[in-house]
């Protein structure tokens, strides 16, 4: 069985806890950097023996490594967003990201493109309108 990894990059002591308690509930190894160490490491302080991972395929060099949703616009609900609501911006937030290139889109998220092509219509995502926000 492999070893997982997970690895926090927060100021935020009270996530860093909650995050800790998860990891030894699921039996995983944790690194924890402030948002000054992350921004700040270099080749030499960085883990080369476990690079970044989506599931089990390795993150290629070059690969764009897109921020969890957090928070809101200003003046949208702040309350709790459920796991589909987040994957959902999640995949629009993509989408927008590669001007509405699927294929470009399913690799940052690390999921295939066909399950990218059913997470959209099950969102009712429209990828044609981040092309048009190209062209404009």
């Amino acid at each position: 069985m492999a070893n997982s990894m997970l690895v926090l990059v927060s100021d935020d002591q009270e996530l860093v806890e909650r995050t800790r308690n998860f990891a030894n509930v699921y039996g995983l190894q944790m690194q924890v950097y402030s948002t000054h160490e992350w921004s700040h490491r270099d080749s030499a302080t960085a883990t080369t023996s476990t690079p970044l991972s989506s599931g089990h395929n390795p993150v290629e060099a070059g690969a764009k490594i897109l921020q969890f949703p957090q928070g809101g616009v200003q003046g949208e609900d702040q309350r709790v967003k459920t796991i589909n609501e987040l994957e959902g911006i999640a995949i629009q937030k993509a989408i927008d990201e590669f001007n509405g290139n699927l294929t470009e889109a399913a690799k940052a998220l690390g999921i295939g493109r066909a399950t990218l092509y059913r997470k959209v219509k099950q969102y009712n995502i429209d990828p044609s309108l981040a092309r048009k926000k190209r062209a404009a």
